[in-house]
């Protein structure tokens, strides 16, 4: 399996480098605070960069609310657990 996923990374690196050689002309990027010519390449892998940062950021949110909540929820089936054990270890009385 370990070689498998170092196959697959060389893969995707040889891909990159190839996408990198063909789109190696310059282009000019306007932004709200300057203009600067870089490689097209360049601009693709930044802007799925971005794209990749920011769909971390939007998933992040939803992650830390469900995890609180399943800590939520262990801690108050500790307390039924520790409720049950408490209940089973007081006697029956008999009338």
């Amino acid at each position: 399996m370990r070689y498998i996923k170092l196959i697959f990374i060389l893969l995707i690196m040889m891909i990159g480098a190839a996408f990198a050689v063909m789109n190696a002309d310059t282009v000019r990027l306007n932004y709200y605070f300057g203009v600067q010519e870089l490689p097209l390449s360049v601009i693709l892998v930044g802007a799925v960069g971005v794209g990749a940062i920011l769909g971390v950021l939007a998933t992040l949110s939803g992650s830390l609310r469900l995890r609180r909540e399943n800590m939520s929820l262990r801690h108050k089936a500790r307390l039924a657990r520790q409720e049950v054990n408490n209940l089973r270890s007081i006697p029956i009385k008999d009338n």
